[in-house]
This record gives structure tokens, C-alpha cells and sequence, in this order.
């Protein structure tokens, strides 16, 4: 016996659609995703943020005052970490916060993500999702249908109407099948997936 992701509701024309075994009746590997999900968000972190070391301020380069007979603790130098116009002792450095992983462990975990949607019931198929013209209204109407907070389109590809249709409704985000992102997958309530978009996920996955 075959799996079936549900239709958006009845009067949908795509109906309940087989998929394949291989990518949606997969066990959920925990540590997988969250290993996925952080490499994700690590990916995303800039990490530009810089500050500057006793070698990068200005001044000092000169002993602010004799070493003995002062009656203060000696000193070599104003830039040093214990003066306040001083660098920062452990400065931060431009870096890349970007994790490895490779193909076999992505796909096996987005296998994984997509089987544990479909057994949740958070994953369903539309072919009527795309609205016609642009109108927010039409396809908020549609989308209130299904009572959940945050919702991912996925399409095979970025179609004008739904994009602008989208662009303002809080919580709705539309992404092609090919940039599949793990993040918005686990974070979605409901995930609506086009037929087009299916057959491009079950090619890319299998």
C-alpha cells in the first residue's frame, strides 16, 4: 500500500496524491535534523562583527609615566586591555560560522523532516493555491481556511501572483522547491506543496 499526501480540502483539484516511500515514509532522525537545522542557521550568522586589540587602537606609544616613585601601579602603555581608551583583550574577528555537511546526510534529512510532516498531517497538496491575479484577499480567504499560524508554499516555480498575493500576509512563505530550506520546513505549522513541486522534490530526493 502506497502513501498519499491529503488534498488541501475537497474541493482542491489536485486530490490526495501518491508519493513515494523512499522519501516520505522515512523514520525521524532527530539528531540528523538538528544537526541540519543548525548548519542552516549557522550558514545565515554574518559574521562580520570586529572590535580592536592593544595592536589596533591609537596612542600609546609612549610609558605614561616613569616605572618607580610614583606611588601608581606601573605602566607601559595606554593601550593596554586595563585602560578605558585600551583594546579589547579577547577581540572579536570577522569569521564564517559555515558547518560541512555533506549531500547524503542532507537529503537523508530531508527525508526525514518531509516523512515526519506527512505522519503530523502539516503537510497537504493544492493545485488551486496559485490565485489568478494578484489579490492578497483571495488567497488570505484561502489560507484561513486551514487555522494554523505559519504556513510554507512550496512551488516548482516562483509564480508572480502568489509571490505579491503573499508579500503581505504575516507568517506565509512562498519558496521554490529547489531551495528547500530545513529551517522553514521544521517551523512551519502546515506546508502546502504544489503537484509540480512534488515531482521535483521526490526527482531531487530519490
Amino acid at each position: 500500500m502506497g502513501l498519499y499526501i491529503p488534498a488541501l480540502n475537497n474541493l482542491d483539484s489536485a486530490g490526495s496524491l501518491e508519493v513515494a516511500e523512499s522519501v516520505f515514509g522515512q523514520s525521524f532522525n532527530e539528531t540528523l535534523v538538528h544537526q541540519l537545522v543548525v548548519r542552516y542557521m549557522a550558514g545565515g550568522r554574518a559574521g562580520t562583527k570586529a572590535q580592536k586589540t592593544r595592536s589596533d587602537v591609537s596612542g600609546g606609544g609612549i610609558k605614561p609615566w616613569r616605572q618607580k616613585g610614583t606611588g601608581r601601579a606601573r605602566s607601559g602603555t595606554t593601550r593596554s586591555p586595563i585602560w578605558r581608551t585600551g583594546g579589547v583583550t579577547f577581540a572579536a574577528r570577522p569569521r564564517s560560522y559555515e558547518q560541512k555537511l555533506n549531500k547524503k546526510m542532507f537529503r537523508v534529512g530531508i527525508k526525514s523532516i518531509l516523512s515526519e510532516l506527512l505522519r503530523q498531517e502539516r503537510l497537504v497538496v493544492s493545485k488551486d493555491i496559485i490565485p489568478l491575479k494578484i489579490k492578497t484577499k483571495e488567497l488570505s480567504l484561502k489560507l484561513k481556511e486551514i487555522n494554523a499560524k505559519r504556513i510554507l508554499i512550496i512551488v516548482d516555480q516562483l509564480d508572480e501572483n502568489l509571490a505579491l498575493s503573499a508579500r503581505n500576509i504575516p507568517y506565509v512563505e512562498v519558496v521554490e522547491a529547489i531551495n528547500l530550506s530545513p529551517v522553514l520546513l521544521v517551523s512551519s505549522d502546515k506546508v502546502i506543496v504544489t503537484p509540480e513541486a512534488l515531482k521535483k522534490i521526490e526527482e531531487r530526493l530519490s
